[in-house]
This record gives structure tokens, C-alpha cells and sequence, in this order.
């Protein structure tokens, strides 16, 4: 009779896993149905496109301790607004501030970054990822530093 309770138990268990982590139902990737590319491989050409003055930045010698920011300077150079939904660094000592308002063709905005070089030493590389409705949807730019001890 235990053997019995246990063979269920087992075989409830894994009816369980396999039937709960099935959440596909058969729908589409988003990225498939929001792809603007067409058949034949080309961009649709009313797409918003963004444009940095300048890629990377490079603070110098920063002193340990210190904070400095840099402010990537960017123009919509697309036919359409210009949306950026979210910015991601490379590390928690990178802090990124930015507007969420649409940017309309021909507007400039700012992404500005604060890099704290408390407890970092020697050279740094830290990559900012900017994700937008543009093709393609992520943009890198990086700020360097070459951390002293003071």
C-alpha cells in the first residue's frame, strides 16, 4: 500500500513540471511580429534612428573616490518619434539618467552617466546599452577611466 502511494505521488509530481512550465500556447515571439523587416531582407525606411555625437568618453585619470559624469549628446535623425525605453550599464557604478519622452525627428536629447569609482582601481571600461524602438533596438556607447589610488 505505500508503494502504491508513492508511485502516485511520483507520477503526480511530474505531471506537475512538465504540464506548468508549458506556458507557450502557441503564440508568436514579439520580436517576430514587431520585426520591420521585410521578406526580401530590407528596413522599412520610416523608422526612427538615433544618432550619437559621440560613441565613447573617456573621463582621464579619475581619483578613487571620485564621481564624474558625461553627458551623451544624441539627435533622432529618423522620419518617425523616437522612443527609449530603457537604459542598462554594465555596472552598478554606472548610473544612467534620461528623459522618457518621445523624441520627435530632428530633436536632440541627452543621456547623461555618472560613473562612482569608489572601490575600482586601474583602467575601466563600462559599456552603456540604450534600448529604443529603432532597427536595431540596442545602441552601445562606453565611458573609460583610469582609476588612481589618491
Amino acid at each position: 500500500m505505500m508503494k502504491t502511494g508513492k508511485h502516485i505521488l511520483i507520477a503526480w509530481l511530474f505531471l506537475v513540471a512538465f504540464t506548468a512550465c508549458n506556458n507557450n500556447s502557441g503564440n508568436l515571439s514579439t520580436d517576430v511580429v514587431k520585426n520591420p523587416n521585410t521578406a526580401s531582407g530590407e528596413v522599412a525606411d520610416n523608422l526612427p534612428v538615433i544618432e550619437f555625437e559621440k560613441e565613447i568618453h573617456d573621463f582621464g585619470k579619475v581619483i578613487q573616490g571620485e564621481r564624474v559624469s558625461y553627458g551623451f549628446k544624441f539627435k533622432n535623425t529618423g522620419k518617425s518619434d523616437l522612443v527609449i525605453t530603457q537604459v542598462k550599464t554594465s555596472c552598478g557604478c554606472t548610473v544612467p539618467k534620461f528623459k522618457k519622452e518621445p523624441i520627435k525627428p530632428g530633436e536632440e536629447r541627452i543621456i547623461t552617466v555618472t560613473f562612482n569609482s569608489s572601490g575600482r582601481k586601474g583602467i575601466q571600461n563600462k559599456t552603456i546599452t540604450v534600448l529604443s524602438n529603432c532597427q536595431p533596438s540596442t545602441t552601445v556607447v562606453r565611458i573609460k577611466a583610469m582609476v588612481i589610488a589618491p
